[in-house]
């Protein structure tokens, strides 16, 4: 997928939401001997360690690594620290893609946007995006901001496809990655998943994250199992029937797993809990 600074965003990641220690060394290991050139973390999953640890086997250049900042440290200069903290674990000098991980209403998205303009000036980032943000927030903030917004990371899957803000992302040529692109296996029991699976010969996984890849969606599965993060890069060397992708098109019934209407402002990601 090509960004606006003509840089190429690898179409499926490893995901590490919600795995840590031996665990998430083992899945980025295996997605890295696998193939996978895209590894996607956060600040708020407590692994960039860990995974830095993996990756120092490797060739930095020739892998892309994003991560994310938390919305309690979207002012200026927590920003900034903040990057460079997840630098320093993840042992690299620079994030090929940088995020706001969640919108946050008590911090000025202007505040937000001039400090990711500093870590691109000063070269710690090649890319800033966003995630879960809605057309209205980004809007606003791509009105604010010195440098493009590449990226909004969003929950997308066939239960939960988006049709609005995923066409204003398409409008404004911002790229759209899918944070729990198999809803966090939910979508694993739908008859349509499970039939054409079968049909395909495939896992529900690959038919998931192959209509989302069709859909021209980056796609950012998260496993556990080594062979089921291999098993997830197996997207390329066929395709669904036109049909049969209209059939999963038609299974949208707007259910988040995971991004619903209202947060929770009580706990400690917000920073404006009382």
């Amino acid at each position: 997928m090509t960004l606006e600074s003509g840089d190429e965003l690898p179409t499926v990641g490893v995901g590490t939401w919600d795995i840590g220690g031996k665990t998430v060394k083992e899945a980025v290991r295996a997605g890295l001997d696998a193939g996978y050139t895209h590894v996607d973390t956060a600040e708020g999953y407590h692994n960039e360690a860990e995974i830095g640890d993996v990756l120092a086997d490797y060739e930095r250049d020739d892998l892309w690594l994003t991560s994310k900042v938390l919305p309690k440290h979207l002012t200026y200069d927590a920003l900034i620290e903040s990057c460079e903290a997840s630098l320093d674990k993840l042992g690299t000098d620079h994030l090929d893609l940088y995020l706001v991980h969640w919108p946050n209403p008590a911090v000025s998205i202007r505040e937000t946007m001039n400090a990711m303009a500093t870590l691109k000036e000063r070269g710690l980032v090649k890319n800033v995006g966003v995630s879960n943000f809605s057309a209205y927030q980004l809007s606003c903030a791509q009105h604010v901001s010195d440098v493009p917004i590449a990226v909004n990371q969003i929950e997308y899957h066939p239960w939960f496809q988006r049709p609005d803000l995923v066409d204003y992302c398409r409008e404004t040529d911002t790229v759209l990655e899918a944070a729990a692109p198999l809803a966090r296996t939910d979508v694993f029991g739908d008859e349509v998943v499970r039939e054409l699976a079968e049909t395909y010969d495939k896992s529900p996984a690959q038919i998931v994250l192959k209509w989302a890849v069709e859909n021209d969606v980056v796609v950012l599965p998260k496993s556990s199992s080594p062979e089921h993060v291999e098993s997830n890069l197996e997207l390329f060397d066929w395709e669904l029937d036109a049909g049969d992708h209209a059939r999963l098109d038609e299974r949208d019934r707007n259910h988040p797993v995971y991004d619903t209407p209202a947060n929770d402002w009580t706990g400690d990601d917000y920073g404006i809990h009382e």
